[in-house]
Parts: C-alpha cells; sequence; structure tokens
C-alpha cells in the first residue's frame, strides 16, 4: 500500500493547510502510475496531484477538505 500525501507547496510554512479542490478519480477507481488524480491548492498556488504508482485508489479525504500538507489523502493497492 502506498500512501498519497497531499504535497508541500508552501516552503516557507511546512505546516500550513491547503484544499483538496477536485478529485478526478472516484474511490476504488483503478489508476495508472503518473495519473491525474487531484487538484489542490494551497494559499494561491494550485497544483495537479499525480498517482505515484498504479493500483487501486481509496480516497481519504473529501473535495474542499482543508489538509495540512505532507497529511496523506488517499492509499493506492
Amino acid at each position: 500500500m502506498t500512501d498519497v500525501l497531499f504535497p508541500a507547496l508552501s516552503k516557507e510554512s511546512p505546516e500550513a493547510e491547503g484544499v483538496l479542490s477536485t478529485w478526478f478519480v472516484a474511490d476504488g477507481s483503478a489508476v495508472a502510475a503518473d495519473q491525474l488524480i487531484a487538484e489542490v491548492q494551497v494559499d494561491k498556488v494550485s497544483a495537479e496531484l499525480l498517482a505515484p504508482v498504479a493500483g487501486t485508489i481509496r480516497l481519504l479525504v473529501d473535495e474542499e477538505a482543508v489538509v495540512k500538507q505532507g497529511t496523506p489523502v488517499a492509499t493506492i493497492d
């Protein structure tokens, strides 16, 4: 199992929180390595979140959830 972490987009504030704006995959769906799975935002910086490995994804947070950088937002088996 591989954790998918909320990326550290704010280097000045590593404890900063961000928002998981949009999931592009459904819970329990198959994903490919490097597939776009979500969009996240910290302050005014948006970023794409890619699957680190292929497998079945389990979402741990909902869209629009406020999440601390480095926190697991999904797992891939």
